[in-house]
């Protein structure tokens, strides 16, 4: 699908203000998901802190912002480096209606999003629909948060807004956390899957995906892994293995 080049400029109102911050924001630009999950591994690998989550120790950098330029849901960084198993999890995670016993029985992304709290609410098609009766919409813009139902279970991305600006459709969205060195790499191919579906309905090319994440993480188990993935970037016959 083609696209049109657009791009938001970050201005600075920090300057001139005493800010004093534990943990600095990140932001990193890149052309594709495989690159963006490249990169933001590379960050967390090389500047993360060590924490833990759930009790398991990660490594993890606050307030990411990853902007990518040309997603796509076919991303041949992700096809190589990825793990095949995780990546058929997280799309039957994104397509299949069922309960995710990984997530305590909690249900899936399709749900959340094609049957809202099991109400027969589709809340893409209501995003298709928005963006098709008003183009310049700025609250297209929909939930995976089931307040009522999620009390032990909230999913990690929350918030999904779409926005078209001179045509092309572009998606923001809101992640309390994402594991990069497991799960990040499908939550990017989904959100990219999604956005491809909408501006398909709604004939626009695809623009700009931006995932802002409070905590970019990868796990301890994860640690060999993904610098064996980084470390594969100089050596391109090299394909590292996931270890579950």
């Amino acid at each position: 699908m083609s696209r049109r080049s657009y791009t938001f400029p970050m201005t600075d109102f920090s300057r001139g203000r005493d800010v004093d911050t534990n943990f600095p924001s990140r932001r990193v630009d890149a052309p594709t998901i495989g690159d963006a999950w490249l990169r933001i591994g590379r960050v967390i690998m090389d500047a993360g802190t060590e924490s833990t989550y759930d009790g398991r120790t990660i490594r993890e950098v606050l307030l990411a912002t990853l902007v990518v330029d040309r997603p796509r849901s076919d991303d041949e960084v992700v096809t190589r480096y990825a793990n095949a198993q995780r990546l058929a999890w997280m799309h039957e995670n994104f397509t299949r209606h069922d309960r995710v016993v990984e997530l305590g029985d909690a249900d899936s992304y399709a749900t959340r999003l094609r049957d809202y709290d099991h109400s027969g609410r589709d809340q893409v098609q209501w995003v298709i629909n928005r963006l098709k009766t008003d183009p310049l919409s700025r609250s297209a813009t929909i939930t995976t948060f089931q307040p009522l139902s999620d009390t032990s279970y909230i999913p990690c991305v929350s918030l999904l807004d779409f926005f078209l600006v001179d045509d092309a459709l572009h998606l923001a969205c809101y992640a309390h956390s994402v594991d990069f060195g497991a799960k990040g790499y499908g939550n990017l191919v989904e959100l990219a899957s999604l956005q491809e579906e909408v501006a398909r309905e709604v004939h626009g090319p695809v623009g700009t995906l931006t995932l802002f994440v409070k905590s970019a993480h990868v796990y301890e188990s994860d640690f060999a892994y993904m610098a064996a993935v980084l470390a594969a970037q100089h050596e391109p016959g090299r394909v590292p293995h996931h270890t579950p």
